[in-house]
C-alpha cells in the first residue's frame, strides 16, 4: 500500500493504492479467474456424467427386476407379451403382484431419474430418456411395445471420448 501526501498543510501522509496497484491487482485477478474457468466447467461435466452413470444403473437394474418378477410369475403379462415393463412410469408406479394376498404392488423405483444431460426442466423425467424396445436392434435402438433399455438423448461425447448415447 502506497503512502501519498494530502493536500494538507501539515503534510500527513494517508493510505490508499494508487490506480497502478488496482489496475496490476485486477489483472492478476482476471489471469487466475481465466485459468479456474475451465477446471469448474470440467468438474461440471464429470459431474453430470456420474449422475447419468448412476441413472443408467438404476432404470436398467429396475428393468431387469421387472423383467425377473414377470419371469417368476409376480406379473401378470400375456403370451407374446416380452416380460419387459411397457412404460418407464410403471417402474415407480408399481404393478400388481399377483402372488400378494392382498393385491399389493411392486415398486421397483421410487422415481424415474432425470437424464443429466437433458435441459429441458420442463419434460417429464420419463421423456428425458431414449427408450430401445426388446424386439429393437441394438445398432438402430427403436421404441415398441416395451422398454427393453434406455438411452441417453444427448449428442455430446463424454469425457472418455464415448457418445452419451452409447452409454
Amino acid at each position: 500500500m502506497a503512502r501519498h501526501r494530502c493536500g494538507h498543510p501539515s503534510g500527513i501522509l494517508t493510505p490508499g493504492f494508487t490506480l497502478i496497484e488496482l489496475v496490476v491487482t485486477v489483472a492478476i485477478v482476471a489471469v487466475l479467474a481465466s485459468g479456474i474457468m475451465p477446471l469448474i466447467e470440467l468438474t461440471v461435466q464429470r459431474n453430470k456424467e456420474q449422475e447419468l452413470r448412476s441413472a443408467l444403473i438404476m432404470i436398467r437394474n429396475a428393468i431387469d427386476g421387472y423383467k425377473k418378477a414377470a419371469v417368476e410369475g409376480r406379473i401378470a403379462r400375456s403370451a407374446d407379451d416380452s416380460g419387459y415393463p411397457r412404460t418407464l412410469g410403471s417402474l415407480a408406479d408399481g404393478v400388481e403382484d399377483k402372488q400378494s394376498p392382498v393385491k399389493a404392488k411392486i415398486y421397483f423405483l421410487r422415481r424415474i431419474p432425470r437424464d443429466p444431460m437433458f435441459n429441458d426442466p420442463n419434460i417429464p423425467a420419463a421423456e428425458t430418456w431414449g427408450k430401445r424396445s426388446y424386439a429393437s436392434s441394438p445398432d438402430n435402438p427403436q421404441e415398441g411395445n416395451d422398454v427393453f433399455d434406455i438411452y441417453s438423448l444427448s449428442t455430446e461425447r463424454g469425457l472418455n471420448g464415448i457418445p452419451h448415447q452409447e452409454w
